[in-house]
């Protein structure tokens, strides 16, 4: 009997050990395909598919897949028809108010206040600006249209509409002394529609306006401000910029 169970003890061992030897290979089976999809999938996306895709773009269209960028007379980059510039100075247009705040990076991060209809912070900017933009533009109209009180969604939007844009006219005319007629069909001429005739309202470039200005009625003194707000006082500030920070910014 012993002999009988010593046997069959070593028989299920030689089993046992048989068993766990196949499923150790299938594991390890398992485990290369998982590493070899995943190498794969890693040079397919991470290598092959960027590298295609920023061919194709340079090869097709690669003035957008440079970012967009608009020169000056001098052919210096001075912006991108995608981002709004904080160009304050008056005799440009100016773009929308923003909420994009300051990094300590001196990057700015889109983004809205996220301040609600009730908010006393909202109306308190909004005032602000409505007092501002009066001081400002005297011979324009009273009813200040609403973009240039409110700050856009992402804080970096390059447009304005035409009647935005037309109620600046007067600051501009005057302070280039250029007759307002002149200065609103150039306004006109760069009107874009809307996009594939159906989605948007019509709207003009900033940026490309205010270089349309300076290409027709000459250069004024004011430099192209850089997106980055470069104000001491703004350094590291993680809040909104105040109005009165952004206009003592040197153009």
């Amino acid at each position: 009997m012993a002999l009988v169970y010593t046997t069959w003890h070593i028989s299920t061992k030689i089993e046992y050990i048989r068993h766990v030897s196949w499923k150790n290979k299938i594991m390890i089976k398992d485990l290369n395909i998982c590493l070899r999809v995943i190498l794969v999938t890693m040079v397919l996306t991470g290598v092959i598919y960027p590298i295609c895709v920023t061919v194709v773009a340079q090869i097709i269209f690669p003035h957008q897949a440079g970012g967009s960028l608009l020169v000056d007379s001098d052919g210096k980059p001075c912006g991108t028809r995608l981002l709004a510039q904080p160009l304050t100075a008056s005799h440009y247009f100016q773009s929308r108010p923003s909420a994009a705040s300051l990094t300590e990076a001196k990057w700015v991060v889109s983004g809205g206040s996220n301040w609600g209809t009730t908010s006393e912070k909202l109306s308190g900017a909004i005032q602000a600006r409505h007092r501002s933009l009066l001081l400002e533009n005297p011979d324009a109209e009273k009813e200040i249209p609403v973009e240039l009180l409110t700050a856009s969604g992402s804080g970096l939007d390059p447009h304005l509409s035409f009647a935005a844009a037309k109620w600046q006219i007067p600051r501009i005319a005057k302070a280039r002394n250029v007759d307002a007629v002149h200065m609103e069909r150039l306004l006109e001429s760069r009107v874009e529609p809307r996009q594939f005739g159906i989605l948007g309202e019509p709207r003009v470039n900033v940026l490309e306006l205010n270089m349309a200005l300076d290409k027709q009625f000459g250069p004024a003194d004011a430099r192209w401000t850089p997106l980055v707000f470069e104000s001491a006082n703004l350094k590291g500030q993680t809040t909104t910029p105040t109005d009165s920070d952004i206009r003592n910014q040197k153009n």
